[in-house]
């Protein structure tokens, strides 16, 4: 009997989910070493533009004719569009390609720069900020994605230390750099213009150190579009209310109700649309890891703690003393100059053998802790000169718990998951920080209210056991009362900050051990 041969029919079936690629290793040396500091100074060019519009909000209000609540908006818009961006960045920095993502995305943020001073009005003004938050929020979650995948493991902590300058040197130094645009020199718009030689250049040296990797637009065809637009609209209806919360009282709000409801429904769709897609843009998964989940959510707690080293001495000299950005350039450079030094050496720390991790994370909360301490000894005759101890211990304990923080964390993820862990980071941090700015902002209000109540309920007693009292004597008690009342409010805000940072001592100490990286053997 014969037998017909025939090809079998082919079997019509689904796409399968496209796998994330492997990265490609490429040798580390001089050149790409080169790449990564381009990449690190675009990532500080957006940290120290975000920082330095909010302390010179001022002048540019000045400039435009904005009141106090129209100009509030400036700041506002540009961290909620910049904390919208940060998730999906590394995305885009794998399907267009890491060089070419980061060079136009550089250039984008330095064209909006240029002509962001040049605006005719103030919403012109306002839609340039929300553009150029957006670029920023690009730009500094691939510095961490860079050192994750660029930095060989005997030497990728001095690469995680290069990302952690990011939050503890460009904050602190932004304040002298305002400074020296808008009482030395004397020109605001270089406030805006400042971002052009550092942006030429990361553009430079990206070009010449970064490898040309393959263009991946295939990963569109199975793109996350609804998490995307979901994703974005929630983080700047959050951001937006956290930053206008205060001023606007809350959920007496009719706007700040809605911008927490549908913010907060948005999140939700998008979470979901991440857990189930099989491309996300940030891989919740992760988090089931000890050292990623915990790890991630002392992370939140220390953004608020790492407040008490610019957020409250500011507050308090602005109000008490009317310090301009000159006067208060000192207590940001007292903790961000050290950090060239002291970020290499905690790295170096990392590695001998003899050393925990963990401990040298509770070391710095420690160091903060005590910090917290001697600023809640504040009296109304503190100037900048009284805050340099406290802000020599914040120079120290930020660095070692920040570095060994990254250190516990990255150590669990795998080279493929480095961008998906680097989104989470960084949309963590731009949440924790306007978070932790408007716990403190809303804490700072109430007690200021309690202690003015108690010293004003004083001060009518002591007039009644008095007697009359001579009006002229009368005139500056309401002065004094609300002096007193704010001094005591930045006082019960170390302390509360020193016993959050004591509260996370605990958590820890649960982390994960992990062993120190093994070094390659000297030849």
């Amino acid at each position: 009997m014969a037998t017909s041969l025939t090809a079998a029919a082919p079997v019509a079936t689904s796409p399968a989910p496209a796998a994330p690629p492997a990265p490609v290793v490429h040798p580390f040396g001089p050149r790409l070493l080169t790449g990564v500091v381009g990449v690190f100074v675009a990532a500080m060019m957006s940290g120290l533009n975000s920082r330095i519009g909010t302390l010179a909000l001022g002048d540019i209000r000045a400039v435009y004719g904005m009141g106090i609540d129209d100009g509030s908006w400036v700041a506002s818009l540009y961290g909620a569009f910049e904390l919208a961006a940060m998730p999906f960045s590394a995305w885009f920095a794998i399907t267009f390609s890491f060089r070419r993502y980061h060079m136009a995305v550089v250039t984008t943020f330095m064209l909006l720069g240029l002509v962001t001073p040049l605006a005719p009005d103030a919403a012109t003004l306002l839609v340039l900020r929300c553009l150029q938050g957006f670029a920023g929020g690009l730009l500094i979650p691939v510095l961490m994605a860079a050192a994750l995948r660029f930095f060989p493991a005997p030497i990728r902590l001095y690469g995680l230390a290069l990302y952690a300058m990011t939050a503890t040197f460009a904050p602190n130094v932004a304040t002298w750099l305002s400074a020296t645009w808008t009482d030395g020199v004397v020109d605001w718009r270089l406030l805006f213009w400042q971002t052009v030689p550092m942006a030429l250049f990361s553009l430079a040296a990206v070009g010449w150190g970064i490898p040309q990797d393959p263009v991946r637009l295939e990963r569109f065809r199975q793109v996350d579009w609804l998490g995307l637009v979901t994703g974005i609209a929630a983080l700047v209806m959050l951001g937006i209310g956290l930053s206008q919360g205060e001023r606007l009282d809350w959920f007496n709000s009719v706007l700040v109700c809605w911008l927490f409801g549908g913010g907060g429904a948005l999140l939700g769709i998008f979470l979901v649309c991440e857990w189930f897609h099989p491309m996300p843009f940030i891989k919740l998964q992760l988090l089931h890891r000890r050292n990623l989940g915990l790890g991630f959510t002392i992370f939140v707690g220390m953004l608020v703690v790492l407040l008490s080293g610019s957020l409250l001495p500011a507050d308090y000299l602005g109000h008490a003393w009317h310090f301009r950005t000159p006067q208060l350039a000192v207590i940001g450079l007292q903790v961000g100059l050290p950090q060239f030094i002291l970020g290499p050496a905690v790295s170096w720390l990392l590695y001998k053998k003899w050393v925990d991790a963990r401990h040298v994370f509770v070391i710095g909360l420690l160091l903060i802790a005590a910090a917290c301490w001697v600023g809640s000894r504040i009296t109304p005759e503190w100037m900048a000169a009284e805050f340099a101890l406290a802000q020599a211990l914040h120079a120290f304990g930020q660095p070692m718990a920040v570095i060994a923080l990254l250190f516990l964390a990255t150590s669990v993820v795998q080279p493929m998951e480095g961008p998906q862990v680097s989104g989470i980071v960084n949309t963590l941090r731009a949440f924790g920080t306007m978070f932790g700015s408007a716990l403190v902002g809303r804490l700072l209000a109430v007690r200021e209210a309690t202690h003015a109540n108690v010293l004003l309920d004083g001060a009518v007693n002591m007039r009644r056991s008095a007697g009359a009292v001579p009006p002229d004597a009368l005139a500056g008690v309401a002065d004094r009362v609300s002096h007193q009342a704010f001094v005591l409010s930045i006082a019960d805000g170390y302390l509360a900050l020193g016993a959050l940072a004591l509260a996370l001592v605990p958590l820890v100490l649960s982390l994960q051990y992990i062993a120190p990286p093994v070094l390659p053997p000297k030849t």
